[in-house]
């Protein structure tokens, strides 16, 4: 609230005037009577001080600053024009800058609650704050590549450096970063097996690049459907690898879990999904885990799984 001190009589009037009407929340007449008073005394901090606060509830935040810097510099040990700054700064959304002024003031008055209460207000916002950037961060910058180094390595002992090794890697870290940022947006993904299909041998009208399998994992029946389906589909397609996708929410039958239902799940309760690299020579399963903070969906990095006791399908390619 704005507050008084010692003009002359004339002053005295206008100002109290200003803050009968900064009460009334008519902060536009206030200022106006603030700035009347300012021009017959340009250097009492008491009226910056009062004008400022009329302008922060006038969300004129600039003016507001000006007039919170002039009372620092007209008394630069008063708290008040430290806790106006912190306030305008707060409202300009420049949190660190504003806990400066906040921290500013309780120096020369240690014992106002206030201050101490928007100081820690403050410190929770700014590790918020902090915290936030740090996951939109990780929501834009996946990089699969970087946690797919022994498996890179694998490959090249199996296939040495031919074409073959540079695509099934690509492949299989395009196919990770484009399912781990569908999630990032959506928090789901669809159930489906991607084919890395061989230029120059396939009919690639015929047979398309993915496959959905929404209905493999209703039943021990349709899951073996879908993998003799799924077998046929990789040898006549000339695919050279495949990666399946599907999220944990689907893994609905103790088949899968080698017929001990959830209970041979050591990997928490997180939600997630599945991505399983199937090769001629290499077989490799992943559990990526999600979670949500401060309301941004996230992916843990990938977590490799043992594929004989995991796998979601059985081997593709013979």
């Amino acid at each position: 609230m704005a507050e008084s001190g010692l003009e002359s009589v004339k002053e005295v009037s206008l100002k109290d005037k200003g803050n009968e009407f900064f009460k009334a929340g008519n902060y536009l007449k206030a200022a106006a009577l603030y700035t009347q008073t300012i021009k017959q005394d340009p250097n009492n901090p008491t009226l910056y001080s009062n004008r400022a606060a009329a302008f922060l509830h006038l969300v004129k935040l600039n003016k507001a600053l000006a007039d919170a810097d002039m009372t620092i510099s007209l008394s630069p040990e008063w708290e008040k024009g430290y806790f106006r700054k912190g306030c305008i700064l707060e409202a300009l959304q420049r949190y660190d800058e504003a806990l400066a002024a906040f921290q500013e003031a309780l120096k020369y008055n240690s014992r106002n609650a206030e201050v101490s209460k928007k100081i820690k207000r403050l410190e929770q916002v700014i590790k918020e704050k902090r915290r936030s950037e740090e996951l939109a961060s990780i929501r834009s910058n996946v990089d699969m590549a970087k946690h797919l180094s022994a498996v890179k390595s694998e490959l090249a002992e199996k296939y040495g450096g031919e074409e073959c090794c540079r695509d099934m890697f690509s492949f299989l870290v395009e196919t990770m970063e484009t399912t781990v940022k569908s999630w990032h947006e959506t928090s789901k993904v669809d159930p489906r097996v991607y084919f890395l299909i061989d230029k120059e041998k396939t009919d690639t009208e015929k047979y398309a690049p993915a496959v959905n399998i929404d209905k493999a994992f209703e039943s021990p029946h349709t899951h073996s459907s879908c993998v003799s389906f799924l077998r046929e589909y990789a040898a006549e397609s000339f695919s050279k690898a495949a990666c399946l996708v599907a999220p944990k929410s689907i893994i609905a039958y103790p088949q899968v879990w080698k017929g001990e239902g959830a209970k041979k799940w050591k990997h928490g309760k997180n939600d997630g999904f599945f991505v399983q690299f199937e090769s001629p020579t290499l077989r490799k399963l992943w559990f990526i885990a999600s979670l949500t903070e401060l309301g941004q969906t996230f992916c843990k990095d990938p977590e490799i799984l043992d594929i004989t006791d995991n796998q979601l399908l059985p081997r593709l390619y013979k």
